[in-house]
């Protein structure tokens, strides 16, 4: 499957990333995806210029892998990336762990609005790069 090492190369999150975030690396490519690698990056929301830096926590391919958080807008942030082959089709599975300053309030009314924005655009990304199959017609035609 081409699926996970399209995913554990860095330089492919900007294809995955809104335009509106400004989302840039700022590790020199190419990186090495293993356990402690250190990934850089700013982004911009709401005009708020971030830096973030992320560990990886785990690398299993082709099956998962974990990156964290270090520096950034988050209290916490632990994202498993998972894959999973079912008849011969790739299913990708995001698990996000998160904790924001300003807890439950902020989460609500900015935090979950603007992470389901940028997740949808990661999901119609994901879509046109790894169109599902259309499965055949099950039955008989009359």
């Amino acid at each position: 499957s081409t699926v996970f090492p399209f995913f554990a190369d860095p330089s492919n999150l900007d294809l995955l990333t809104p335009p509106w975030l400004r989302f840039r690396i700022l590790t020199p490519v190419p990186i090495a995806m293993e356990v402690g690698s250190l990934i850089d990056y700013r982004l911009r929301l709401h005009g708020i210029p971030i830096r973030w830096r992320t560990e990886i926590t785990a690398f299993d391919p082709p099956y998962r892998f974990v990156d964290r958080q270090v520096r950034g807008p988050y209290h916490e942030w632990i994202h498993e990336h998972a894959f999973e082959e079912v008849d011969g089709h790739t299913i990708i599975i995001d698990n996000v762990r998160y904790a924001v300053p300003g807890g439950r309030i902020v989460q609500r009314f900015f935090v979950k609005r603007d992470l389901e924005k940028i997740f949808d655009y990661r999901h119609a990304r994901i879509a046109e790069r790894f169109p599902a199959p259309i499965p055949a017609p099950s039955g008989h035609g009359v």
